[in-house]
């Protein structure tokens, strides 16, 4: 079994689609078990049933035509129970269904097993044998694999419409495209693609006559350019941040290389034309970044890449290439620079869509920032099949729809109009405290990374800043920011929310968060070099942030320091005399300070045996539950093949935060929540229950939290959590909450999902 098994998952990624995906798992599945006949049946296109897409054994006119109800069949018994259905004699089995297009023979022996992605039942694969048979626990567990295996096609496969079903166009499921989450949030346009004038691979004149002439155009077009980008500069800057706003230095300092332009113009003094010279120098500069693991300095490669295109647009026609963009318009590419997403009227942007990228690249920052829904990490998808079409850019769940049906659209709609008459009400929590109906008061803080985000965590009901993630001011410059610098960011974050406590953590950049000056290429970067690890073996950075937020909490004085990925008391203690060298620098200077509380992260499981050390040397705590669950379950999440696992709910998570809790009570240190766990009503109830008194989330998070936690009193809380504690898995966990919160009228999760099948 093992080498039918790699065998089939060979044949499985060797596809090319999912329809072939399909027929290698129905041919090869039945070739394995010598069975009679083997079938998949996905969900339509209304959730109301499945649907034959694929079989070996059965008249391929089937495919299409047979359809078995929710609840109807043994092909409905497999995908409600989500585990195997093995009969020996299925005609006995009250569920048993005969179907005309089977023909008249009887297939007795039965064996079906679900077909399930994140949790979310897809559909069920089935073989079938036509007399009496008993399939060994080894042939379920084989089917099983192929099972998983085939839900990642599934699920990435619907883009092509699964066999069967793209004869309906009307009822086919929508072409759907998974990528990683960029910024939250939906919206709807029309795809438009990087200017096809400004193409290098276009080029016909490589040479030139004149050089003179050529180095003139060619200095013309960068200056043009540059003052373009200075204009972007200027209007965007009342639409951003003054972090995000300093993004577009990074473009302009790009045109101010003298090294860039000097190979350029020196080819084209050579006999190139300045157009050649361009294309060449830009493709060289590019590599470099482009062969780098980091995303950051990918990304730089495609800042490269864009403006080699704007030099290129001016060198062409004189002037920038007039656009019309859609009413509202979704920009694609493969990585979109800032500076494009600058061109486009912020009223007629609708999402952004990026084949490469993470949620901390440039483009992803700036589109949290202006609140535009954004999906990064498309994959090898091809662009020209995406321009002009209609698109649904669902940045919350990392989806893309394109062409999606009105079906979608009026989901879409529906979802938004529940959310917005949602909102309403919850506004009307805004002024209330987040207290339990027996009377146990709980704090709600935001977690935010941008000024801008300070807003919404005020008008959220935020009662402070439970996490300020001081890194992205880092991430969107060219070099470190100086001691001056980060002391206005910090200043002006502190001022705004004063004198409710904020909570900065220090720089906190490795794993899956990289800076464009910093390489950082590692083999396991999670494990790696990150957090304070990093900042500890750079003294000279770590003291100017913390004489910068030293500084920065004279006046406010309302500021708490975080640090992040603590796993020894050792490290508490660098910290601590960094910090009172760091001090006595400020008063050396002449420069005003005040006192901080200064706290550990619980998100590396060493820290929960360290407690009692960490809590001599620390004032508070602060769980981060993301890390802290990717540690304790091995899962690296932004890995797809694993990322499934990634589950807070799972008991070994919760029973951590729970002797998490005990440990801090016990030093009688406060501690809070401010992974994204606290920032789901129903998690954040079973947090309270575990004795959690402070969660900080999102901001838009904030009054869904506080509506659930006004509606269970603790005792039930305290019920609920000591029911998960005692739950073998996380989906009896979720079963209980979701039980808990359908009884008392609530949707355990702020965030509804786009549904697209």
């Amino acid at each position: 079994m093992p080498d039918a098994l790699r065998s089939l998952t060979q044949a499985l990624d060797d596809a090319t689609d999912l329809e072939s995906a399909l027929a290698a798992v129905v041919h090869g599945v039945k070739k394995r078990l010598a069975a009679d006949a083997c079938s998949v049946y996905l969900a339509d296109a209304s959730d109301t049933g499945f649907v034959l897409v694929a079989t070996d054994g059965f008249d391929p006119h089937a495919v299409g035509a047979v359809r078995f109800a929710r609840g109807e069949g043994l092909v409905g018994l497999v995908v409600e129970r989500q585990r195997p259905v093995n009969l020996s004699n299925a005609h006995d089995h009250p569920r048993f269904r005969h179907l005309p297009q089977f023909g008249e023979q009887a297939h007795h022996a039965f064996l079906g097993v679900p077909i399930t992605h994140l949790r979310r039942p897809l559909g069920a694969l089935i073989v079938r044998q036509l007399g009496d048979r008993d399939f060994g626990p080894d042939e379920e567990a084989f089917m099983l694999a192929i099972a998983g295996q085939l839900a990642a096609w599934v699920d990435a496969g619907a883009p092509r419409g699964a066999p069967g079903l793209a004869g309906d166009r009307e009822h086919a499921p929508a072409a759907v495209l998974r990528g990683i989450k960029g910024a939250p949030g939906v919206g709807v346009g029309i795809c438009i693609l990087p200017s096809p004038a400004a193409d290098f691979d276009t080029l016909t004149e490589l040479s030139a006559a004149d050089a003179q002439a050529e180095v003139g155009a060619f200095q013309q077009a960068v200056a043009a350019v540059r003052a373009e980008l200075h204009l972007s500069a200027q209007r965007m800057a009342t639409a951003m941040p003054a972090e995000a706003h300093a993004m577009f230095g990074v473009y302009i300092e790009l045109l101010d290389d003298d090294e860039l332009f000097a190979d350029a113009l020196e080819r084209i003094r050579a006999g190139d034309s300045a157009a050649a010279a361009l294309r060449q120098t830009i493709a060289e500069h590019a590599r470099v970044f482009e062969d780098m693991s980091d995303p950051y300095l990918r990304a730089r490669a495609e800042d490269l890449r864009g403006l080699g295109r704007r030099v290129l647009l001016r060198l062409q026609s004189g002037g920038t290439e007039p656009r019309a963009y859609p009413e509202r318009c979704v920009l694609a590419g493969e990585e979109v620079s800032i500076a494009r997403i600058a061109d486009v009227p912020m009223a007629q942007l609708a999402g952004i869509v990026c084949t490469r990228g993470s949620p901390y690249s440039h483009a992803a920052i700036l589109a949290r920032t202006l609140r535009i829904p954004a999906v990064m990490g498309l994959g090898n998808v091809p662009l020209d099949t995406l321009d002009g079409r209609r698109l649904l850019v669902d940045g919350t769940q990392g989806l893309v729809h394109v062409d999606p049906p009105p079906r979608v659209l009026a989901n879409v709609e529906r979802i938004s109009a529940q959310q917005h008459a949602s909102n309403d009400s919850l506004a009307a929590l805004r002024e209330l405290p987040a207290q339990t109906p027996d009377g146990t008061r709980v704090a709600l803080h935001a977690n935010v990374g941008l000024s801008t985000d300070l807003a919404g965590a005020r008008d959220g009901g935020a009662e402070g800043i439970g996490l300020y993630r001081t890194e992205f001011s880092f991430m969107v410059r060219d070099s470190f920011p100086s001691e001056d610098e980060q002391f206005r960011v910090y200043r002006e974050v502190l001022e705004s929310f004063a004198p409710r406590p904020v909570t900065m953590r220090t720089l906190d950049v490795g794993g899956d968060k990289g800076l464009p000056y910093l390489p950082l290429q590692e083999d396991n970067a999670f494990l790696g070099w990150r957090g304070i690890r990093l900042t500890l073996d750079n003294p000279g950075i770590f003291l100017t942030q913390l004489r910068a937020l030293l500084r920065a909490n004279a006046g406010p004085g309302n500021l708490k320091i975080l640090l992040p990925m603590i796993s020894s008391a050792r490290e508490v203690d660098a910290v601590r005399d960094l910090l009172a060298r760091a001090a006595a620098d400020c008063r050396s200077a002449g420069q005003p300070t005040a006192a901080v509380e200064l706290g550990a992260m619980i998100e590396v499981p060493a820290a929960l045996f360290q407690m009692a050390d960490l809590a001599r040397r620390v004032d508070f705590f602060s769980i981060g539950t993301n890390d802290l669950t990717q540690y304790l379950l091995a899962v690296d999440r932004s890995n797809a093949r694993v990322a499934h696992h990634f589950d807070s709910l799972h008991p070994a998570v919760l029973r951590a935060i729970a002797s998490a809790v005990r440990g801090a009570r016990g030093a009688r240190r406060p501690i809070s929540v401010c992974g994204e766990m606290a920032g789901d009503p129903a998690a954040a109830v079973l947090l309270t229950g575990l004795g959690v008194e402070t969660l900080s989330m999102a901001a838009a998070s904030i009054p869904a939290v506080k509506r659930a936690l006004r509606t269970f009193s603790h005792q039930r809380a305290q019920a609920m959590a000591a029911a998960a504690l005692a739950a073998e898995d996380p989906a009896e966990v979720r079963r209980m909450l979701d039980a808990a919160f359908e009884e008392a009228g609530l949707k355990g999760s702020a965030a509804e999902p786009v549904d697209a099948r």
